[in-house]
């Protein structure tokens, strides 16, 4: 998971983002289902970060489709960047040792 949370946040540091979609909150029941509705994404994977955010990652296998939200202890979910071509991917950890 840790190796996931990198990644991501690789990925949001290199690749443009929708800015749009930074500025885009409501309850997390409502941004999950338009998400399902609009879009045919469904959460793929999740972390906790500090003062109890939480990351998802929400996307549609068929069309490509990802959304990247974090959600705030008092449930205001956020989408914090948008776009295409998702690929799930599981790949080995790296060998014991190799710190980054």
């Amino acid at each position: 998971m840790k190796m996931m949370t990198v990644t991501v946040l690789t990925a949001l540091l290199v690749c443009p983002v929708d800015l749009k979609a930074q500025q885009r909150c409501a309850a997390r029941e409502h941004v999950v289902n338009h998400l399902a509705q609009k879009y045919g994404e469904r959460r793929q994977a999740l972390g906790l970060g500090g003062q109890g955010a939480m990351m998802e990652i929400f996307a549609s296998e068929a069309s490509g489709s990802w959304t990247i939200t974090i959600t705030t202890p008092n449930g205001s979910t956020c989408l914090m960047a948008t776009g295409r071509n998702y690929e799930a991917l599981s790949e080995p950890l790296p060998p014991a040792g190799d710190d980054l």
